[in-house]
Formats: C-alpha cells, sequence, structure tokens
C-alpha cells in the first residue's frame, strides 16, 4: 500500500483507463443505440456508499456497467426535450485533459486561464461587443444573469451598493416568457420579484409600446428603473425580442440591457435566416448565454459578457491578502477571474470550448445550429400535415410546439399530450417535453441536437400520429 493515492501500479491503472475509454467512445458512437431508460431500483440502490475501497479497476467497472447507461439520454439523435445540449467527442478529449491537469482557474497565471481569455475574446467578437468588454464563464445563464444584473445594479447605485445594500426601490423590465432565471437573481439581488414588470409580448417579442408606459410610470411613483432583460431564444417558443428596439428604448432612458442568450445568442452563427434573429445583440450591456445548449458542449458550462470590463470588475474585485499578485511567477496572470464573479474555485470549463471551436471551428458549429432550425421547420411542416395535429405558436428557430388532436376539447389535449409525452420517452422512441399554450398542455421540441436527422424529424411525428389514433380508440 502506498502512501499517496495515487495508483499502485501505473501499468494496470492505464489498461483500466483504456478499457473505460473505449466504453466511453463506444457509447457516443452508438448514441443512437441509447436512448434515455428508467433507472432500476436496484442500481439506484447500489449507489449508496458504504466507504469502503473498491480499487480503481472495480470503480471503472461500475461506470460502464451503472453509470454510463442511465444518463439523461440527451446524446440520443431524438432528444428534444426542454433545452437540453447534447454534448460533443471533442468533449471527451478535453475533460480527460481538464481533469488532468486539475487547474484552478479563479486566478494565477497558467495555460488554463489563458485558454479562458481566448474563449471569452472568441465569443466577444462573434457577439460584436467592444474590446472593453470582459467576461467570465460560469455553470450556465442562471449564474450568468446574476453577474450581469449585479453590474446593472450597481451601475444604478453606485459603488456603494456593495456596503451598503440596496437603498430605494429598483425596477426591471422583461417580457412575460422571460426565464425563469431572471426572476431568480432580481430575488437574489435584494430586488424583490414584485419588482420585476412583466411586459406583454406577441411572436414578435415584447411590446414596446407598453415597455415604455411602464417605465414612465414606475418613475412617476418613486422607482428607480435600472434594466431591461432582452430574450433571444425564449424556452417556451424560441422567440426573440426585437433587439435593436429594446436597444433604443434602453439608450432613451439611460437603462442598462441585457439580453438572455441561453440558447437563442448562438443562432448568431447560423445562416440566413436565422442569424438574424440576433441583430441588435451587439448593442447590449450584457449577454447571458450557454455553451452547454446549443454549442454543444459538455455540462457545464455558460458566459456572462459585460460590455464594459471596468464596471465589471467594480461590482465583484475583492482580493484579500492572501491572494496578493506579486506581478511575477504563479501569483502573477492578473486580472483574476474571481475579480469578475463570485468563484475563487473555478474548473476550466473553456477547454471544453476551446476543443470545440478548434476541432469543427464557427462555421461547423453554425452549420449544426443550421441544421437544428430547419430540423424543426421540418417538423412544423410535418405537423402542419397531419390533419390532426395543429402548430401551437410559429416555429420561429429550433423549437416547434404542437398538440397531437386538435379536434378534441382543451382538457382533452391536454391529457392525450401529456400521454404521448411519457409514452414515447418510456418506449425509447423520442423524447418531447411540454409546455403551456391556449391554456393547453402541449407538446415541445427543443431541437438543440447535431445528430438529428430529417428522417428522426418523420419518424418521430409519424410515432406522434400513431400513439394519439391508439390512445383516442383505447379511451
Amino acid at each position: 500500500m502506498t502512501d499517496t493515492l495515487d495508483p499502485e501500479d501505473w501499468d494496470d491503472f492505464r489498461k483500466t483507463a483504456h478499457v473505460l475509454l473505449d466504453a466511453c467512445i463506444d457509447r457516443l458512437a452508438e448514441a443512437r443505440a441509447h436512448p434515455w431508460q428508467p433507472l432500476p431500483e436496484a442500481t439506484r440502490q447500489s449507489y449508496a456508499l458504504d466507504g469502503t475501497a473498491r480499487g480503481e479497476a472495480a470503480t471503472a467497472q461500475r461506470l460502464i456497467d451503472d453509470v454510463l447507461p442511465f444518463g439523461t439520454g440527451n446524446t440520443h439523435p431524438r432528444f428534444w426535450g426542454w433545452v437540453h445540449g447534447t454534448g460533443l467527442a471533442s468533449g471527451l478529449l478535453s475533460e480527460m485533459a481538464a481533469a488532468t491537469v486539475n487547474a484552478n482557474c479563479g486566478g494565477r497565471d497558467h495555460g488554463m486561464i489563458h485558454v479562458e481569455r481566448a474563449v471569452i475574446d472568441w465569443s466577444r467578437r462573434i457577439m460584436g461587443f467592444p474590446e472593453t468588454a470582459s467576461g467570465v464563464l460560469v455553470t450556465g445563464t442562471s449564474q450568468a444573469t446574476v453577474l450581469a444584473l449585479a453590474t446593472a445594479r450597481q451601475r444604478a447605485l453606485g459603488p456603494a451598493v456593495r456596503s451598503t445594500g440596496v437603498r430605494g426601490r429598483l425596477t426591471a423590465y422583461a417580457g412575460a416568457g422571460v426565464h425563469n432565471a431572471t426572476r431568480k437573481a432580481i430575488e437574489l439581488l435584494g430586488i424583490g420579484a414584485d419588482n420585476l414588470r412583466r411586459i406583454p409580448e406577441d411572436d414578435r417579442g415584447m411590446d414596446c409600446d407598453a415597455l415604455r408606459a411602464a417605465i414612465a410610470e414606475d418613475r412617476a411613483q418613486g422607482a428607480t428603473p435600472f434594466v431591461i432583460v432582452g430574450t433571444a431564444g425564449s424556452v417556451d417558443f424560441g422567440r426573440f425580442d426585437d433587439l435593436n428596439a429594446l436597444a433604443d428604448i434602453a439608450r432613451d432612458e439611460a437603462l442598462w440591457l441585457h439580453i438572455d442568450g441561453a440558447f437563442g445568442a448562438w443562432a448568431r452563427l447560423a445562416d440566413a435566416p436565422w442569424r438574424a434573429l440576433t441583430d441588435g445583440i451587439e448593442r447590449a450591456d450584457s449577454l447571458a448565454c450557454d455553451f452547454h445548449k446549443w454549442m454543444y458542449v459538455p455540462y457545464d458550462c455558460g458566459l456572462c459578457l459585460i460590455r464594459n470590463g471596468d464596471e465589471h470588475f467594480a461590482t465583484f474585485a475583492a482580493r484579500p491578502a492572501y491572494l496578493a499578485s506579486h506581478g511575477e511567477g504563479l501569483s502573477g496572470g492578473d486580472p483574476w477571474f474571481c475579480d469578475f464573479g463570485t468563484d475563487l474555485s473555478r474548473g476550466a470549463r473553456a477547454l471544453k470550448v476551446w476543443c470545440a471551436v478548434e476541432s469543427y471551428g464557427a462555421s461547423g458549429l453554425g452549420a449544426a445550429i443550421t441544421g437544428n432550425c430547419r430540423a424543426a421547420a421540418r417538423m412544423g411542416a410535418a405537423v402542419t400535415a397531419q390533419p390532426a395535429m395543429a402548430l401551437m405558436a410559429p416555429v420561429i428557430s429550433n423549437l416547434c410546439v404542437f398538440t397531437a388532436d386538435a379536434s378534441l376539447p382543451p382538457k382533452a389535449q391536454t391529457a392525450l399530450n401529456k400521454a404521448i409525452a411519457a409514452s414515447l420517452q418510456l418506449d425509447g422512441t423520442a423524447v418531447f417535453s411540454t409546455t403551456e399554450a391556449r391554456g393547453i398542455t402541449c407538446l415541445r421540441a427543443a431541437i438543440a441536437n447535431h445528430r438529428t436527422t430529417p428522417e428522426d424529424i418523420d419518424a418521430a411525428i409519424a410515432a406522434v400520429a400513431a400513439r394519439a389514433d391508439a390512445l383516442t380508440q383505447a379511451a
């Protein structure tokens, strides 16, 4: 027995690791054969830890037998539930390298810091942000939203807010369908969910006249409006606000413009007409988006971009003595990423993005995003071609929302759509999620899957139609 936790025999470990690597590659290569499946009770119970050491070889076999088969299923080509990313082969390479280096990316001067800077700079240029912009990689859009709105809050109230807290009443504005991450951020920042104004919207986004009226009304009542939150790809229907119109209002009203671009911001890489949906994003004060959704990299990996890097730094910088930089050596490397967010201990998230861009290029990733939009359009056309089905919202980007039998009363439609979603998930045919439209629970496909083919779309809609017939006849 050694005095370390390293393997006693590195050659044996190498063989073990190769067996696991082969199993992982097989899993990705054969993704079509591995839809989501329910976790057996015996397997669930086997995850319990009793503290006994069993060695790396036994652990690797457990991973092969009891972990790899029971993921979310989002690597499968017909997984369109929620807005799940689907992973990349390059991610397997990046995660191996990241685990080996095991770098803390809170700061200091080492390679992973410069990889992250390269990813942020590339993203900044794609989104049209100026060289003065700053950024930081985070867990996802939820965390990025907190960082962005904290910076907006500091602009509105001044640097003293870090010491005194929020004084007075701030108000924020977003479309009615804004993601829940915005509400959570408003709550966490002490502003209060009651001060998030939900502005009416339609398929073209937020009602700008209603937005201006709400801002004027709040000012008249003594509140301090401070941020407009625009949406680039709504979670329910894939809608995009008119970002240029929002930027004009933010300019006229001297408000911060934040864009929730969780997945939709990356339509920036798509072909026409979908790229135009992001027009105006370059005028935002901040942007929150995910690489692990429509850029397909492994979870988790989000991005916060802020137009004014000085404001970003001033909102979060706090360096105790033990973290002082001395300019040279490992303790150099200023600025540190811990000064742009809440985390000092940070993994090498950027490496998986860097590997994806290096492997596939902006053109390859953009082609996949374009393909997803085309797939959603194809699904919309297939739905329309079915005599009983109906679209419940226009197909704008990569989401398709529909009902399986529009001839039924709303309550019956809801029951049928729920039953179809569960049935297709359980038998491994396809994963749709659900959402609400016109008072009906509908089937929803969020196509952020680079493995999806046109044949998958056609087969899934045929399966929905067949399942609807069978369930209706059985009722």
